[in-house]
């Protein structure tokens, strides 16, 4: 378990984190901190039962107690990540648990420079490029797919659009819910590096799965995910008409097959574009959702065109 010390620097970068926030009229404090540390302590200097004071740190055991000190605590799980992307990520996932509005302003206090020091402080202007998806936007979903499992699916495929796989765009499928029926409109594309193990070892709630299933995504063929999140089958080839369906012009054969089975289906698709890393999820048929990569503006719409005459793979 890692901890952070509350020494007389760190609380006076603190105390000039509120300032700033307090002159600002910011909508919450961020303090992004190396491990755990007295949180009462915090609550007091932060003045947290009137102000929004977001703990942001790697793993959820070094959080125990924040909470209940009044402090509202996120759980990174971003070890070994870079200071910016532990930023961003706190800051989206800040947004998606509706702490903070995806237009609103921060102040974020954190070690810059060395570690286990609070050493810098920014105050953040937020935009639509802080925005994913909530509990809100999700709840249509709800009745077919439970909440967490999507979640995690919309998470995982949001990270393989941004970060692709060693260096490599990746572009992939997921097929949440309805397995059973998804699974008779699907044939094997090739080994299925998931098949034969306990399902707990395909489980995508797990941080570990989720890892592995970046590696696989680099092969062909569609992940068929169960609706408890455990990943049935990989690299499925989906068999399903789109005649009827409407969609935005440009895009290819992996992007029409997830709107069909979704139509056939009770299933929800997740889509990563290989070419963009743009995220799209499909129900009944229909665009749902769409997640530009972080560096690019997020846009909601409703697309009804026509089939294009051509497309490509992607």
């Amino acid at each position: 378990m890692a901890t952070q010390r509350l020494t007389k620097h760190n609380a006076s970068m603190i105390l000039a984190g509120v300032a700033l926030k307090a002159d600002r009229n910011a909508d919450a404090l961020l303090l992004l901190l190396d491990g755990g540390t007295d949180w009462k302590r915090i609550s007091e200097l932060t003045d947290a039962s009137k102000n929004t004071v977001i703990i942001a740190v790697d793993t959820l055991e070094d959080l125990d107690g924040a909470a209940e000190a009044g402090l509202r605590p996120l759980a990174l799980n971003k070890e070994k990540a870079p200071l910016l992307e532990r930023l961003q990520e706190a800051l989206l996932e800040a947004a998606a648990d509706e702490m903070i509005r995806t237009n609103g302003e921060v102040v974020a206090v954190y070690s810059g420079f060395q570690q286990g020091r609070l050493d810098s402080i920014s105050h953040l202007q937020l935009d639509e490029r802080m925005r994913r998806f909530t509990v809100r936007d999700l709840q249509t979903l709800e009745s077919s797919v439970p909440l967490k499992t999507i979640k995690a699916v919309v998470d995982l495929a949001s990270q393989i659009g941004r970060e692709g796989r060693e260096g490599k765009a990746v572009g992939t499928m997921f097929v949440v819910g309805d397995t059973r029926k998804v699974l008779e409109h699907s044939s094997d594309g090739g080994v299925d590096p998931f098949r034969g193990y306990n399902k707990k070892h395909r489980n995508l709630l797990d941080p570990k799965v989720q890892e592995d299933a970046k590696e696989v995504a680099q092969l062909d063929g569609a992940f068929v995910v169960t609706s408890e999140g455990v990943i049935e089958r990989s690299r499925q080839m989906l068999e399903v008409s789109h005649e009827d369906l409407k969609m935005t012009k440009g895009l290819g054969s992996r992007h029409w097959a997830a709107a069909a089975i979704t139509r056939k289906t009770k299933a929800v698709s997740v889509v990563i574009s290989q070419s963009t890393g743009t995220v799209r999820l499909y129900q009944n048929g229909f665009l749902i959702l769409q997640i530009v990569p972080m560096d690019k503006a997020v846009k909601w719409q409703e697309f009804a065109f026509e089939p294009p005459q051509q497309s490509s793979e992607d």
